[in-house]
């Protein structure tokens, strides 16, 4: 089971008090220089203004350039943006890099209410999401890959990003990467980033202020608050601070299932000619009462879906989470054209949560057990390095240089309970199950795992015939070392071990709005750890090494932008063979075929669709039973189409509708279990208008209209059902 999260015992209120007080603080401190900054200029410029009649200098001042830490503009109607941040390469326009990526912005998420990062993944025809197993974090399929929550990185940074579950209301951008990523992000935390990566931006504060208030709700009885503002301070704007706080709390559209959470998030910066300063505060904390959970199948059967709203949840069982984040970031323009940065951020998890998941045993019978985790976390990410242009005679460099550090300190305790009979269709209520069993100490857990990874990464990128072929050359060498410890605090493994991930990268761009691209990159994972069952129990194996072709084409004319992808990922398999020893001798080999497109082809007509095809086979597996067959959870085709149509009798009134298409996903490695292909639909509308002189926007969506009942997902050998039905309603005022 993945590791669940600790909660907030009776010390979180203090605890909570505590981290506003701070950034309360931090608030009042930056207003109170910005002011003294605005008063200072004012009083300078007073002072030093002429006393004759001559008339005013006229001041002549060219366009502002794009900061190295802006936003990338989007494509029309606000939804995806045209560029992103690529890691060790930094902020990149879409077209100059060799990779496949989508930005989701802050618009599509407030237009379309957008409450978790799975929410907004739904829009990408690459990406499904799924629960994690036994828990609620959200985990990702990218390419047919899963991706874990906690891989999840936060601008820019491994390891602090909040666990679980991320709420969006205080996110700029949703950066999708699509591919092997290991030379751009480094080996993330969990080793799971093989497909894919996410990486997600925090709001910073706009030139243009900005007051913003939306009051939301749901059919089931949800409701919520969301407060935005930013502002800009001193003569040129050098000082911004942006904050969000968001409340929600109430019954979702699954019967019984609770959820409540909390944000605050402040950002300061600072930009000067040359320098650039940022600091970023996160806290969130989210609690789930009675949430449905996933479904273990250990029968030769898959059951049927319970009803869309049922839930087979124990009203005893929760997860309670609460994240603190601290991120600081410098940047200076050394040299014309060279930018010298350093970052780091901290975090701090309290998690506590008593979980039950059915499961269908072999005989045709259902079960479950009780386990509760008191978990703790610290994370700690920092990275500096250098970029920096240069020619030599035809030839021009973009080149990089950097280097990254990644600790996780994870500390557990647990208890478990007997199993107990249980129903997925007329679940009996249990009193909480007494414990049998105990490991670590649960009123203060101690260190269970502790992984620490360091890795220097360089690159050239090589512009010819006046940049309109770029290729890309790099490398980064990773230092992986993981301990873990037995309960008892008894060390079991030490883990040390290195390994060079190189990258190669071509654009080639025949027209202004075109780019083909091609490129060859590595994933990097630890070695898995062999089960008691194996005779080499305990033994890790070493590093292992994902590999990634990849082709493709975009197009960007402003409007709206079209990639088109075709890849091949192989990744190493592990399984116990017939020796009875665990080793890494099969492949799991996905060759795939991506097609999008975004933005507003036609006026008033905006766009997200786009389809995936995979082929996904295991291969050398030593079994005649599995070999040829598909992995888990990794469906042959998936499509989305995110459609937008603005009325044009009634001024500010949008029309959408969204269609999301998952084909059939075998639950076992032998191919004789399987659920059926699903199909998801989705209406809304929202009103721009001006109320009171305010502009304000309303919102209502649909989702899952028909109130369809399946299984959405098989990844990880267990089952997740779809959601029901759900109503969601909002109002947004600018002040």
């Amino acid at each position: 089971m993945s590791v669940l999260r600790s909660s907030f015992p009776q010390a979180a209120p203090v605890r909570a008090l505590s981290h506003r007080a701070i950034i309360v603080a931090a608030i009042a401190m930056v207003f109170s220089l910005s002011a003294h900054a605005q008063s200072a200029g004012t009083a300078d410029s007073d002072a030093t203004a002429p006393q004759d009649s001559t008339l005013p200098a006229v001041k002549v001042q060219a366009s502002k350039e794009q900061l190295p830490g802006d936003l990338a503009p989007t494509f029309a109607g606000g939804q995806v943006a045209r560029g992103a941040d690529f890691g060790v390469l930094g902020q990149q326009n879409m077209l100059d890099v060799p990779f496949s990526m989508t930005t989701y912005t802050s618009k599509l998420i407030e237009d379309q209410q957008a409450r978790t990062i799975a929410d907004v993944l739904a829009n990408d025809p690459s990406v499904r999401t799924a629960y994690g197993f036994g828990n609620f974090s959200e985990t990702y399929v990218i390419r047919g890959f899963e991706l874990q929550g906690d891989d999840i990185s936060l601008n820019g940074l491994y390891g602090i990003t909040p666990r679980q579950l991320v709420a969006t209301d205080a996110l700029a951008r949703v950066d999708v990467f699509k591919g092997a990523n290991a030379f751009l992000n480094g080996a993330s935390p969990n080793g799971s980033a093989v497909g894919g990566g996410i990486n997600l931006q925090l709001k910073r504060a706009d030139d243009k202020p900005l007051t913003r208030v939306t009051l939301d709700g749901t059919a089931s009885g949800e409701i919520g608050a969301h407060m935005d503002i930013g502002r800009r301070f001193g003569s040129e704007g050098q000082f911004g601070i942006r904050v969000n706080q968001a409340n929600h709390d109430g019954e979702t559209s699954i019967d019984g299932e609770h959820r409540r959470d909390n944000t605050t998030a402040v950002s300061l910066d600072w930009r000067g000619d040359k320098l650039r300063l940022y600091g970023d505060f996160l806290y969130q904390r989210q609690r789930i009462n009675g949430g449905r959970p996933t479904v273990n199948d250990f029968a030769n059967f898959i059951p049927g879906p319970p009803a869309a709203t049922y839930n087979y949840a124990q009203t005893w069982s929760f997860s309670a989470i609460e994240d603190t984040v601290g991120i600081l970031r410098a940047e200076y323009d050394f040299l014309p054209g060279w930018t010298a940065y350093v970052t780091g951020g901290v975090r701090h998890t309290d998690e506590q949560g008593e979980y039950s998941s059915p499961s269908i045993q072999a005989n045709g019978s259902t079960t479950a057990t009780r386990l509760g985790v008191p978990h703790k976390e610290d994370g700690m990410s920092a990275e500096a390095g250098v970029r920096g242009h240069f020619d030599t005679g035809p030839v021009s460099h973009f080149v990089t240089a950097g280097a990254s550090i990644v600790r996780v300190d994870s500390q557990s305790a647990f208890t478990f309970s007997s199993s107990f009979p249980t129903s997925l269709y007329d679940t009996p209520q249990v009193p909480y199950p007494p414990t049998i069993l105990t490991g670590g100490n649960l009123a203060d857990p101690q260190t269970t795992a502790l992984n620490l990874m360091r890795s220097i990464a360089v690159s050239d990128t090589l512009g010819f015939l006046n940049d309109r072929v770029l290729f890309t050359i790099g490398a980064r060498h990773q230092e992986l070392l993981s301990n873990t410890y037995a309960y008892t605090g008894a060390q079991t493994q030490n883990y040390n071990d290195s390994i060079t991930t190189p990258v190669f990268g071509l654009v080639v761009r025949p027209m202004q709005h075109v780019a083909l691209f091609a490129n060859r990159s590595e994933a990097l994972t630890i070695g898995d750890a062999a089960p008691n069952t194996a005779a080499n129990f305990g033994d890790q194996l070493p590093p292992a090494k994902s590999k990634q072709w990849e082709v493709g084409a975009k197009y960007d004319n402003g409007q709206y932008g079209a990639s088109f992808a075709a890849f091949q990922i192989e990744r190493p398999l592990t399984f116990v063979n017939s020796a009875n020893v665990f080793v890494a001798d099969g492949t799991q080999k996905h060759r795939g075929l991506e097609a999008s497109i975004y933005g507003e082809p036609l006026k008033g007509v905006r766009l997200i669709a786009g389809a995936t095809y995979l082929h996904a086979t295991q291969e050398d597996t030593g079994s005649g039973a599995t070999a040829g067959d598909k992995p888990i959870g990794v469906p042959t085709m998936m499509f989305n189409v995110n459609a937008e149509y603005d009325v044009p009798v009634l001024t500010g009134l949008t029309l959408t509708a969204r269609w999301i298409h998952t084909g059939s996903q075998y639950l076992n490695v032998t191919n004789t279990l399987a659920i059926p292909a699903w199909d998801r639909f989705d209406l809304g509308a929202r009103y721009a208008t001006v109320l009171f002189g305010k502009p304000t926007t309303f919102r209502a969506t649909v989702l899952n209209v028909a109130n369809k009942s399946y299984w959405s997902s098989t990844i990880g050998g267990y089952l997740t059902q779809g959601a029901p039905r759900t109503l969601l309603l909002s109002m947004t005022t600018d002040f």
